[in-house]
């Protein structure tokens, strides 16, 4: 027997009412702490939140960084959370210099990718902040260190709703219409 199958992780399922009282923790939060030049979104968890705090928070310079980390080692290796991350993609340092610059996932698990993208742009001259939809102190490689804004905390693995296969199942075909409407 493994260790997950004695232990199963516990899934939590989010509906969209749920994101959007996440939201709303959140927003207070960021509004006390000043205005931010840009936003950088962590693809892919970080896209649907990072959209929805761009827009509540009127942030138009939003970015994206998109971090990967080595999968040639094995899963039962502990080096392979040490492991340093390539960056697949990121802004050009001149979009960042001088700038207050809000970095948003939807987990900070291991907090591995947020602290990338942190360290990173405080290379380029930012001054970072990292904000997250759930913190799992629990599974965080870092005990110093937590995301500077989160809605929740959780020892869940969490399931937002833009997760779900919906498929095709149950969506309706609409009647052709003449002049293709």
């Amino acid at each position: 027997m493994t260790e997950s199958s004695r232990n199963p992780l516990r899934q939590e399922w989010l509906t969209w009412d749920d994101v959007d009282k996440l939201v709303d923790v959140l927003l207070p939060q960021l509004r006390a702490a000043g205005r931010f030049d840009a936003m950088i979104l962590v693809t892919r968890g970080g896209i649907v939140p990072g959209g929805l705090l761009s827009e509540a928070l009127n942030i138009t310079n939003v970015l994206t960084a998109a971090v990967d980390f080595p999968s040639q080692i094995s899963p039962d290796d502990p080096a392979r959370m040490l492991a340093f991350p390539s960056f697949l993609q990121f802004p050009d340092d001149g979009l960042l210099e001088g700038k207050r610059v809000l970095i948003v996932d939807d987990v900070w698990g291991s907090g591995r990718t947020s602290t990338a993208v942190r360290s990173r742009c405080q290379s380029a001259g930012a001054t970072p902040f990292t904000c997250v939809f759930h913190f799992n102190p629990y599974r965080s490689l870092f005990s110093r260190v937590e995301p500077d804004f989160y809605g929740a905390i959780t020892d869940a693995y969490i399931v937002y709703p833009w997760e779900v296969d919906r498929g095709t199942d149950g969506i309706r075909s609409l009647p052709h219409r003449p002049g293709g409407r």
